[in-house]
């Protein structure tokens, strides 16, 4: 076992207090780094089809810059088509969301449950919800909620301006970034990091790549479903599902509770419940039964119950954001882990030091 010097101890010190000053930077500068986060999403997502474009002649800059120019497009018309449709709908589901309309329909739910479950309290869901109610809308919160809007409106435009422009040096340099990191590293580790750098850029691409596929479906299989049954707002509701598809285990839960929502405030009563439980269940079918076993790849390899936990963690940690990238951040971790344990068993990279010891 190595003796521990002074020198030891200061390089160790060293090392502790740069670890603590780069996640202090990281958390004073979250939102950069979020932004650089998205980009490098982006870049993963969109990589396979610049590399397409440039295999067939054209420089890779052009391929960029046609790659970009077609999603910023693409956004543009979403922007002016699709955009304008959902505010409407969102605009007459909070004119039909006022106090008497929500107070009614807590009744009606409330007289539900005491009809089946006698031993529960009169009102105990009316007062409740009043209560809130009042608390929400109380007119001295409205300085707060107008400073965060224009919060939000600041940094969406700043991330029109961040995340275009990281993305396409990321694209277009991502080759030398790769080759700068790797002159870091010493060369007993080079093979070891090189390969796992690869396996993690290779796994986490494949699954972006295969979500944003599979709630692009949901969503718009939810959109067509719940329209035929009679949903008015269903391309809002429908969007809304497939971004919570995302979620492992928790986003099928989230568009069933929100198309239930949605269909109760809109008539009123209860009739449109069963029908939109039905089409989210039929959405829900053609994509366990379909979409994940054709194009969603099993990229995590990790045990679902364990799924389950590194997702409760997620969203005990950082919400909805956290529960959306806990499943990459356990695989680059797997990934990592696996690669280290088989470099130690094949290439001895951790053991010079020790077979040199008497």
């Amino acid at each position: 076992m190595k003796s521990l010097t002074l020198d030891r101890l200061i390089r160790l010190g060293l090392a502790l207090a740069g670890m603590a000053i780069l996640f202090y930077l990281l958390y004073y500068f979250g939102t950069l780094v979020g932004y650089a986060v998205i980009a490098i999403v982006i870049t993963y997502l969109l990589d396979p089809v610049v590399s397409r474009i440039q295999s067939t002649g054209i420089n890779r800059i052009w391929a960029i810059v046609l790659t970009l120019s077609a999603l910023i497009l693409l956004l543009v018309w979403i922007s002016t088509n699709i955009f304008p449709v959902i505010a409407n709908q969102m605009v007459d589901l909070a004119g039909q969301l006022n106090l008497e309309t929500i107070q009614n329909i807590t009744q009606q739910v409330e007289q539900r449950l005491r009809d089946n479950f006698s031993f529960l309290p009169e009102e105990f869901l009316s007062t409740n919800i009043t209560r809130m109610l009042r608390e929400l809308f109380d007119i001295g919160q409205l300085p707060a909620a107008l400073s965060n809007l224009i919060g939000l409106f600041t940094n969406i435009f700043w991330a029109a301006l961040v995340i275009p422009f990281a993305t396409f040096f990321f694209l277009k340099d991502g080759t030398k970034i790769r080759r700068d990191i790797l002159q870091l590293v010493p060369n007993k580790y080079f093979e070891t990091t090189l390969s796992l750098i690869d396996k993690i850029e290779t796994r986490l691409g494949i699954y972006f790549r295969s979500v944003m596929l599979q709630s692009l479906i949901v969503a718009l299989s939810s959109w067509l479903v719940l329209s035929i049954v009679g949903l008015n707002n269903a391309l809002s509701v429908g969007i809304a599902v497939g971004l919570a598809n995302t979620i492992p285990y928790f986003g099928p839960a989230i568009g069933y509770l929100l198309s239930i929502t949605v269909s109760i405030i809109e008539v009123g009563n209860f009739s449109l419940v069963l029908p939109c439980i039905i089409a989210i269940f039929l959405v829900q079918l053609l994509d366990n039964l379909v979409l994940q076993p054709l194009i969603f790849s099993r990229s995590a390899e990790i045990h679902p119950v364990a799924i389950l936990f590194i997702i409760m963690v997620g969203a005990e940690i950082a919400g909805i954001l956290g529960m959306l990238i806990a499943v990459p951040i356990a695989t680059t971790i797997k990934i990592t882990i696996n690669q280290i344990r088989w470099s130690i068993n094949n290439y001895y990279v951790f053991r010079s030091a020790k077979s040199t010891e008497p």
